[in-house]
């Protein structure tokens, strides 16, 4: 039977991709979203297009009473500018009080989602070195990891309301025109690409269609709550990665980046790339999901190819 589901974020990297799955599979889409009329241009097909700012009551909460699932995607990219104080306020107040208003809302819902998939991401282990981490392991205290502990505490507020909670922690989701990727791939384009140093640094990564998938199997898996690491099973070293990179643009990678240089280009959102953490999808492989792209070199190649 198909579901009335809203989408927070939809017209983002993973929302656009997420709600042409779920239309395509007969779902009804609910797009929740600050301009509407772009929403539609961006995302064709949806049951609705509903004015949404979370941290104002409106009309859109009845929007959600009557739901079967929410997926809360909406946060601010950390790659639209450098790390202002201002800018930094925004990352945090985007997910923390944007999910505490779609919780708020789910509270006074008379009729209750059975699940909140909510974002998060693997920055919430903080840098670590050498270690292997899973759903178990434990947090960082950086400022992503304390971004993403508020922005975890928020949803999980909804659990004792009856609704299923999912925190998809996400690594680098790969696509050659938004993100990480993007912005990994820019010295490549000028053939000066190479690892950023220290190049030891781990990539937890995970193809765009690998995404989408994962957040379909949390929708319809009552099993899965609580974290759930949406990376691929096979982390690379920036090192590693880059080698790859390089091969599947068809470009040499044999110049060294400085850490600093990379912050002084995108400042702060250089944690993204000169921190790392080995992130291992061990939920999701203990449902049953099996990943379309286990390594980075068919991952790439799909991605980049023609």
């Amino acid at each position: 039977m198909p579901k009335r589901i809203v989408v927070t974020g939809a017209t983002g990297l993973i929302g656009r991709g997420l709600c042409a799955a779920l239309i395509g599979r007969g779902d009804q889409v609910v797009v929740f979203s600050r301009n509407p009329g772009a929403a539609r241009d961006k995302v064709a097909g949806a049951a609705e297009y509903v004015a949404w700012d979370a941290a104002e009551d409106g009309a859109w909460a009845s929007a959600l009473d009557g739901a079967d699932a929410v997926v809360n995607l909406g946060a601010s990219s950390l790659f639209e500018q450098r790390w202002t104080d201002a800018f930094k306020r925004e990352i945090r107040d985007s997910r923390v009080i944007g999910t505490r208003g779609i919780v708020g809302a789910i509270g006074r819902a008379t009729r209750k989602p059975a699940v909140l998939v909510n974002a998060s991401a693997v920055g919430i282990y903080g840098n670590r070195v050498h270690e292997r981490l899973d759903e178990s392991s434990s947090l960082g205290h950086d400022f992503l990891a304390n971004v993403c502990r508020e922005w975890e505490a928020e949803a999980t507020k909804a659990a004792p309301l009856g609704t299923r909670v999912v925190l998809l922690r996400t690594g680098i989701v790969l696509d050659p025109g938004e993100g990480a990727l993007k912005q990994l791939m820019l010295p490549f384009q000028f053939g000066i690409g190479g690892p950023v140093l220290p190049g030891t640094q781990w990539i937890s990564w995970i193809h765009r269609a690998d995404e989408v998938d994962l957040i379909l199997q949390s929708l319809d898996d009552p099993g899965i709550s609580g974290p759930l690491n949406a990376t691929a099973p096979n982390p690379q070293t920036n090192a590693q990665f880059s080698r790859v990179l390089g091969v599947a643009m068809g470009r040499p990678s044999w110049i060294p980046v400085p850490g600093f240089a990379v912050r002084a280009v995108i400042g702060g959102a250089s944690e993204t790339v000169t921190n790392g953490q080995y992130v291992l999808p061990a939920k999701a492989l203990a449902h049953g999901y099996r990943f379309r792209f286990e390594n980075s070199e068919a991952a790439l190649r799909d991605l980049l190819r023609g």
